[in-house]
């Protein structure tokens, strides 16, 4: 009788459990990895613009120029302690001189930026109430880290103060 030849003989370092762990892992590393590049191309929210370089050095020119004029202005913004997603948040602003007399602005804008989904982001003008106070009701759509950034328009010019904050889970 003639023996079939397996491809594998008893001896066969395929057939340690150290070797076949060996590529189990390396099979499941390279597997997570694949999926991992897969879904960075696929989910790619496209923060990234075109005109990087430019934007920069036009920053950049104008950052020295913009600190000179900042006004010397208290700026703050108030927050919730811990605003929750989907319930309406007070956010307050208040803007004053050295001496504390408010600033009578232009407008003010209260922009909310989220740095992981750009599609998120959205702008509320800010209602004056009383002395350099102003307020926006606003309700996140997301849990998480969001930037806030409230800008002021006095006399043809723009300041900015900002703020990082984190949205809890809805209630």
């Amino acid at each position: 009788m003639k023996e079939t030849m397996h491809m594998a003989s008893p001896q066969s370092p395929w057939r340690s459990p150290w070797v076949l762990g060996w590529l189990a892992i390396i099979l499941v590393v390279l597997l997570a990895n694949s999926i991992m590049i897969y879904l960075a191309f696929d989910a790619n929210p496209g923060l990234v613009v075109e005109d990087y370089y430019e934007r920069g050095q036009h920053y950049e020119k104008n950052m020295l120029a913009r600190i000179a004029r900042r006004p010397d202005w208290n700026m703050q913004v108030d927050v919730p302690k811990t605003p929750s997603l989907g319930t309406p948040a007070l956010i307050s602003f208040s803007v004053t001189e050295k001496d504390g007399t408010p600033v009578k602005a232009d407008s003010v804008v209260l922009h909310a930026y989220r740095p992981s989904d750009a599609k998120q982001d959205f702008s509320v003008p800010m209602q004056k109430r009383y002395g350099g106070t102003y307020q926006a009701e606003v309700t996140f759509g997301l849990k998480g880290v969001w930037d806030i950034l409230v800008s002021v328009q006095k006399d043809g010019e723009e300041h900015n103060e900002a703020l990082r904050i984190h949205v809890a889970p809805g209630r």
